[in-house]
């Protein structure tokens, strides 16, 4: 049903995001964040939005990633058709795959890194996506489109893509939260909306708003 991606950049304090579905809506869905917390994905083929919130809420608790997922996942009935990555502010990731989730459903965790998905064409979609990720990139967006375009063409989503989404929290940034809910080539058209984001005035715009190493910033 879903690919996603969780990443941290050590050096810079970037958290970044990524996923894509076969289905609508997945930003809303799958994806949540905070620059003081870290990131969480859940997904599946009845995802749990109190996984992604809750997860989100300890993690900012200090909650370690592995614990996090390990108490919400072990304390749901329904947690076989469900799939949960996170990544906590320290870098560390944990992630679940339900028992129910239809294959090839898995994930890869490394340092600062974890890739998860359901209903993929196989388990070369994970190990490219995570491959693409630990390239040097100018950009954290960079990455993630890299990210999405190794997963495709090693084959994706197995029945194609309608909605992707792209989240991306930085010390200095105002968080960048874009999503594509329903298209014929979703990950294009979340480019072309990224690309404005990059462009005046908005992009201007964004120097006026608190970061978190400035949270009284204003023009």
């Amino acid at each position: 049903m879903t690919f996603s991606i969780l990443t941290f950049d050590r050096k810079t304090g970037v958290f970044a995001g990524a996923a894509a579905t076969g289905s609508l809506c997945v930003g809303g869905w799958v994806l949540r964040g905070d620059i003081e917390s870290g990131m969480v994905a859940s997904q599946g083929t009845a995802p749990s939005t109190f996984w992604r919130d809750e997860g989100l809420r300890r993690l900012h608790s200090g909650q370690s990633s592995e614990a996090v997922v390990r108490s919400l996942t072990g304390a749901d009935g329904g947690r076989d058709h469900r799939q949960m990555a996170a990544l906590d502010r320290s870098g560390g990731t944990a992630a679940f795959t339900g028992a129910r989730s239809i294959p090839y459903a898995d994930a890869i965790l490394e340092d600062n890194l974890v890739v998860a998905g359901n209903m993929l064409a196989g388990p070369e979609v994970l190990s490219a996506m995570r491959d693409a990720a630990q390239g040097e990139y100018p950009t954290a967006a960079a990455r993630l489109f890299s990210v999405f375009a190794a997963a495709q063409a090693a084959g994706g989503d197995s029945r194609g893509l309608q909605s992707a989404a792209m989240l991306i929290l930085s010390p200095d940034s105002p968080p960048l939260d874009v999503r594509i809910d329903h298209s014929d080539d979703p990950i294009a058209a979340l480019h072309s909306l990224y690309e404005k984001t990059q462009s005046q005035p908005y992009y201007g715009w964004l120097d006026e708003v608190p970061v978190l190493r400035d949270k009284t910033r204003a023009p």
